[in-house]
């Protein structure tokens, strides 16, 4: 759908645009090592003294590989990220250089197919005798998607055809020769999956498949390899979701990245084979995700250990990892799940994550990222001691591991994939984007404000469709279509044609959110929501909000403001325009003194009134306290 939607105004559109201004040119720079006071990347250095290795059979002085074992991936996930802005705003430079760097990557290449720029320069004979940690099958997938996208945006193949002589060379050793094993961080599954579809190639798919079916067959697997590397440690293979076949899987375990990625690649395989079995296991992975072990905010993964799934309701807010990849890889699997049944819950899921977490893990400016997304954030303590050191309170400009300011970039440049589907012979809105929508048998357009407005207007400037609107669960109860037609699993049915104009009124009113008791951090809690929105309250217009208690019979008042109006934000937040904001009646904990540690005087409370603020927008003011729940009086 991207190179048929045109974005125009809205929250949506203006992060597209800071996706073509801003976040992919500083992106460039930091996988360039052009950024001065941020950690360097490495990432285009090792394909250059890769490509030299291969060129003259001589590795360059210093020219060991750098970074972390996955460095490779950051590149690609650039590729695809400045791909999809292409899309967006063409720019004849930026594909230039797009050309320079896929062909530096097919110098990098060895002659059998084989990428990987961490193996060829330092590890040349050790190739595929570590799939639990080396990340070879990881960095080749990201590869394949960053092909596959840059080869429909601009129907060029040069970085195509690289990664099929890679895809290749993996289906020869894993399928051809039968080389045991699965990959310790699965992606190129799904990645697979994506060329199958631009190459009409079957070997891809099946490749894939093998990937998927033979996956906790040997449980044992990554600790025979330890065992081979001389590793003396027992591993999980909870960790890694190789603890059971997968179609015998039912919790959603182990590192939140693996398991979404590897469950969006079930999803993608079950709806092209009509596996009913994997399309069970997907379902009951993503109730496990939904009704116990994602926050409030489209967060998974709670546990700085491993980056990792841990337990039923085990949701603490000020130690929540939340990883800003997880979310995106969360949104992936959603996308999937819809094609194999069109239920709004789905949807619903989906656009939680990306309006918190995922635009929470970008700075307004585009140019400073979150990877941890927590829910509670104490200057001294967050970012410092060392059970909150993950949880930094500010977004640093890059990371050694630089896995999620790239993957944010393509996730919101390719938003409108996630927007929009066809699937038997109807055109599906998944989520409220403004822009325009040309297909060759209509061209609709869409005109809203939302998340931070109440209205959707589509218009059929041409041809005719049947069109199912995603209604959020949030306005079931309150919502109105101008146009007869039904409602059916959250997914309003209808037929438009030319001149028609289809009003959508959902109620975005703001509303106190309770959770389960069983989410002990929470218990006696609240927090607020517009909409999809998830909102916190920030020091800098609150004071101390630790001591902040809501009414549960207050009234919560909605605003519109705009960064300047609100206060304290830069000058590059200026074009977020005006979002809405909630003030909330309650009460003010005071102690008489507030130096001592306990005391058995009472506390007073002081009547205060809370201003909230969406969560994406925190951490945009310097340093300061914030909290999504709070304490509710009853």
């Amino acid at each position: 759908m991207l190179k048929k939607f045109r974005h125009t105004e809205g929250l949506l559109a203006r992060y597209a645009r800071l996706v073509c201004d801003t976040v992919v040119p500083y992106q460039e720079r930091a996988i360039r090592d052009e950024i001065e006071g941020v950690v360097p990347s490495y990432a285009i250095e090792n394909f250059k003294n890769a490509a030299i290795l291969n060129k003259t059979g001589v590795k360059p002085a210093g020219g060991d590989h750098k970074g972390c074992v996955f460095q490779d991936s950051d590149v690609a996930k650039w590729i695809e990220a400045a791909a999809y802005s292409l899309s967006v705003k063409p720019d004849a430079e930026l594909e230039k250089r797009l050309d320079e760097v896929c062909e530096l990557i097919g110098e990098a290449q060895e002659a059998d197919g084989y990428l990987d720029t961490h193996f060829t320069l330092n590890r040349p004979k050790e190739k595929f005798t570590e799939l639990v940690g080396g990340h070879e099958l990881y960095c080749s997938g990201h590869m394949i998607e960053a092909a596959v996208a840059l080869y429909e945006i601009t129907g060029k193949k040069k970085l195509l055809d690289t990664v099929c002589k890679n895809a290749d060379m993996l289906y020869r050793v894993f399928v051809t020769e039968g080389r045991e094993g699965y990959p310790g961080h699965p992606e190129i599954e799904l990645a697979l999956l994506r060329l199958w579809r631009v190459t009409n190639e079957d070997r891809y798919m099946e490749l894939a498949k093998h990937f998927i079916d033979i996956r906790g067959i040997d449980t044992d697997f990554f600790n025979k390899e330890y065992r081979r590397l001389g590793i003396n440690i027992i591993y999980d293979n909870h960790y890694s979701q190789c603890h059971a076949p997968v179609r015998q899987q039912s919790d959603a375990v182990g590192h939140a990245v693996r398991a979404a990625y590897l469950y969006t690649a079930m999803a993608d395989l079950a709806a092209i084979t009509d596996d009913k079995e994997l399309e069970d296991a997907c379902f009951r992975l993503f109730e496990s995700i939904e009704k116990r072990r994602m926050y409030i905010t489209g967060g998974i993964g709670s546990s700085y250990h491993g980056e990792a799934f841990t337990a039923d309701y085990d949701l603490p807010s000020d130690t929540a990892y939340t990883e800003t990849c997880a979310s995106i890889a969360l949104i992936f699997f959603a996308s999937k799940l819809l094609k194999l049944r069109r239920e709004g819950r789905i949807a619903d899921v989906m656009e939680r994550a990306l309006y918190n977490t995922v635009l929470a893990g970008i700075e307004l400016d585009g140019k400073k990222f979150f990877y941890v997304n927590p829910l509670e954030v104490l200057p001294g303590i967050s970012g410092n001691i060392p059970t909150h050191r993950h949880a930094l309170p500010q977004r640093p400009g890059w990371y050694g591991c630089a896995c999620c300011p790239p993957n944010t970039a393509r996730l919101i440049g390719s938003v409108a994939n996630y927007a929009w589907d066809e699937q038997d012979g109807i055109l599906y809105s998944n989520l409220f984007a403004s822009g325009e929508l040309t297909l060759s048998n209509v061209t609709l357009e869409v005109e809203t404000d939302y998340p931070f407005g109440d209205t959707v207007k589509y218009k059929v400037k041409k041809g005719s469709t049947k069109l199912a609107i995603h209604i959020p669960a949030f306005t079931l109860k309150n919502y109105s279509v101008s146009a007869h037609g039904e409602l059916k699993s959250g997914y309003y049915y209808l037929e438009v044609n030319e001149g028609d104009e289809v009003t959508v009124k959902v109620e975005m009113i703001p509303r106190l959110y309770r959770s389960n008791t069983r989410v002990a951090s929470n218990s006696g809690k609240a927090a607020v929501m517009v909409g999809p929105v998830v909102y916190c309250a920030e020091e800098k217009d609150n004071g101390d909000v630790l001591g902040f208690s809501f009414r549960s019979s207050a009234e919560l008042k909605l605003n519109k403001e705009t960064p300047e109006q609100i206060g304290g934000f830069y000058s590059e937040a200026s074009d977020l325009g005006a979002v809405y904001t909630v003030t909330a009646e309650g009460q003010q904990t005071v102690m008489d003194n507030a130096s001592d540690l306990y005391f058995t005087d009472e506390y007073r409370k002081e009547e205060k009134t809370l201003k909230l603020i969406p969560y994406f927008m925190w951490g945009n003011r310097g340093l300061n306290q914030m909290r999504v729940w709070m304490p509710v009086e009853l």
